[in-house]
């Protein structure tokens, strides 16, 4: 896996990924992580999930995503549509939500699923930009 550079407004990440468009659903993935609720809420349709992370990913992201392997501010980098991705992002989830109720899971929150994947990582890779370090 490369080391990627992913910047989306104030957002700044390093992080080891398969490939760049990785390293973007990433930076969207922990950006949404407060909004994973609406994807246990019953009363919400998919159409009114996708327009609540769209608002809110435009609300607090820049309207792009920046990947580079080399280094932050690059003129190089490859550029990805916030839009975009948090539409991928999006879809994921609602897939996600359809295997698990599938699977008879779906008494257990997205959220809390999201919370013991992440504490079961290596997030070792990912150190934000602002210099705070991640514990090993």
């Amino acid at each position: 896996m490369a080391k990627f550079y992913v910047q989306c407004g104030p957002r700044s990440l390093v992080i080891d990924a398969m490939d760049a468009d990785a390293a973007a659903m990433h930076l969207v993935d922990l950006a949404m992580q407060p909004h994973l609720w609406i994807y246990d809420d019953e009363g919400l349709t998919d159409s009114d999930r996708h327009g609540h992370v769209m608002l809110e990913a435009l609300l607090h992201m820049g309207t792009e995503i920046r990947v580079s392997e080399i280094g932050f501010h690059r003129s190089d980098a490859q550029s990805f549509g916030t839009p975009d991705t948090v539409h991928q992002w999006h879809q994921t989830m609602v897939g996600l939500a359809r295997l698990m109720m599938a699977a008879g899971l779906a008494s257990r929150p997205i959220r809390q699923l999201a919370t013991a994947t992440r504490d079961t990582c290596d997030t070792t890779t990912v150190a934000a930009a602002s210099g705070r370090r991640l514990p090993r």
